[in-house]
């Protein structure tokens, strides 16, 4: 197998071994989508952290902390599997800020309340967007839709744990 011209943007430029797998541009681009989204959500986080104020502040402030922590991890498990398939991932960024699909996170400091919704907000975002990918990724590359399937089961729990926060019952 060779790398054609029309994937050179997404593979490296060495000589493919006859039988490697290699992602074709459609899988490196669904790949992308789903990295620069975890990329974004992580910044988005790390903002609401910085800028948190407000009632239950301690437990909310830890809280995004863990899920910067696991958007990190999910993308580097993302970027790493494109990296295995050949696939060039583009974290930078002007990448990210350009092609993100996630609103901007508010300006200035943002109450408890307000920071929760948009968080659990962005997560679905994230969400929403492994899943429109998710069936193309399956039917090309089970091993990346395995990947995918850990970080659909991580964010829609920290979603849950979120979005339970803003729900009040008599």
């Amino acid at each position: 197998m060779t790398i054609t011209n029309d994937a050179r943007s997404t593979a490296t430029n060495h000589d493919v071994l006859a039988g490697e797998f290699v992602a074709s541009p459609t899988l490196a681009a669904d790949l992308q989508t789903v990295l620069v989204g975890l990329l974004e959500l992580q910044n988005q986080a790390k903002q609401a952290h910085w800028t948190l104020v407000g009632p239950n502040f301690r437990s909310t402030h830890l809280e995004l902390d863990e899920l910067v922590d696991a958007a990190r991890d999910y993308a580097d498990s993302v970027a790493e599997r494109m990296r295995a398939l050949e696939a060039v991932p583009d974290g930078r960024t002007g990448t990210v800020a350009t092609t993100t699909s996630l609103e901007a996170f508010p300006a200035g400091e943002v109450g408890v309340e307000r920071a929760v919704a948009v968080i659990a907000d962005r997560i679905l975002g994230v969400v929403n967007g492994i899943r429109a990918v998710h069936d193309d990724v399956d039917g090309q590359d089970p091993t990346s839709a395995d990947i995918l399937h850990t970080i659909l089961e991580g964010l829609e729990k920290q979603r849950w744990m979120f979005s339970a926060q803003l729900r009040h019952v008599s």
